[in-house]
């Protein structure tokens, strides 16, 4: 805990924990996996759970231990609980150890963490709101070493995310498997199936605003086999037999509870890119699409810049072709705009 981010004291008298609290965030650096686990059951039997228990001061955590206590199922238990308490998390790092060993457990570096720090200090217009951003391929099973995907390298939405955390908001990443990191200072949540990406989805919600920015299959393997399928010598393929996955954003646009203030969807299209996309908005039921040419000769499927049209219900705006990160923030801004 750093005491120039905060200013936190606590005198124990007749058993009573005292609080003083200077700031809007208290670090826990190296956050071990006995603490995290005190954490998520509300333990408070030492000084430092106590304080964690007794304040009602957004936390940010950095773990830090052995690779077998990262994976342990207990521990991503308590992380998922954790997470869904609205705790923040930063790291932890893949890298060698204190004790030796190589893996999942590292601590992020002190340049990561501050960065997440500085993220979940900073005011905004979208301070105090909750943003869904969903991004990168979906990958979905033919046998345990086979998969359906698309070119999608996830950097469009990673950079949506990084570009709403910057503006204030409290980002949920839900992540298919990307080709780039994702950003500091939001939660993130990985998945590789449509199906578990809508279930994570489902979680995070509610939201004030919800973007839909990943290339989700639009089918799945009815067949997948259980184990790798091996060549017989007949020179005959097998057999793939496709069920249709569910749709993440009509699901979230017409939910029964209440859709998000906003629901953003994207559209990547390879022809008459403005006609499919606002066909697909009044289909899905959003409010704005963000339409993309994606054929291969632009270069855009998994390249650094993008063209895109913004749809409404208001009409079509053609922005002119940027880096990502630029239509990122000016994405960020059109959404921080539109919530008020």
């Amino acid at each position: 805990m750093h005491s120039d981010l905060f200013d936190l004291t606590a005198e124990a008298e007749m058993g009573h924990i005292q609080l003083s609290r200077v700031a809007d965030l208290i670090v826990v650096a190296p956050a071990t996996a006995d603490l995290m686990a005190k954490m998520a059951q509300g333990r408070a039997d030492d000084l430092a759970s106590t304080l964690l228990l007794a304040t009602d001061t957004r936390v940010l955590v950095a773990p830090a231990m052995n690779v077998r206590m990262w994976d342990h199922p207990a521990t991503q238990r308590n992380l998922a609980q954790l997470r869904a308490d609205g705790v923040l998390v930063v790291g932890p790092n893949e890298g060698e150890m204190a004790c030796g060993e190589y893996g999942p457990g590292r601590m992020a570096e002190p340049l990561e963490i501050v960065a997440a720090v500085q993220a979940a200090l900073a005011e905004g217009p979208l301070a105090g709101r909750h943003v869904l951003v969903t991004s990168g391929p979906t990958h979905e099973p033919i046998d345990p070493v086979r998969y359906i995907a698309n070119r999608s390298s996830g950097a469009q939405g990673t950079a949506l995310a990084a570009a709403l955390r910057d503006l204030g908001a409290k980002v949920t990443f839900v992540t298919g498997p990307a080709s780039v990191p994702p950003p500091d200072g939001v939660t993130v949540v990985k998945v590789e199936t449509a199906r578990q990406m809508l279930a994570a989805v489902e979680a995070a919600l509610p939201a004030d605003a919800a973007v839909f920015a990943a290339a989700v299959a639009d089918w799945r393997v009815a067949n997948a086999a259980g184990q790798k399928m091996k060549k017989d010598g007949s020179g005959q393929a097998p057999a793939l037999q496709f069920a249709e996955n569910p749709d993440i954003l009509a699901t979230v646009s017409k939910r029964a509870e209440g859709p998000p203030q906003l629901v953003v969807g994207f559209a990547a299209e390879t022809e008459t890119v403005q006609a499919h996309a606002t066909a697909k908005r009044l289909r899905k039921g959003c409010d704005w699409i963000v339409a993309n040419d994606v054929s291969p000769e632009t270069g855009i499927m998994g390249g650094a810049e993008n063209a895109v049209t913004l749809i409404t219900a208001t009409g079509a705006e053609d922005w002119p072709r940027m880096g990502k990160d630029a239509v990122a923030r000016r994405l960020a801004e059109r959404i921080a705009a539109a919530l008020g």
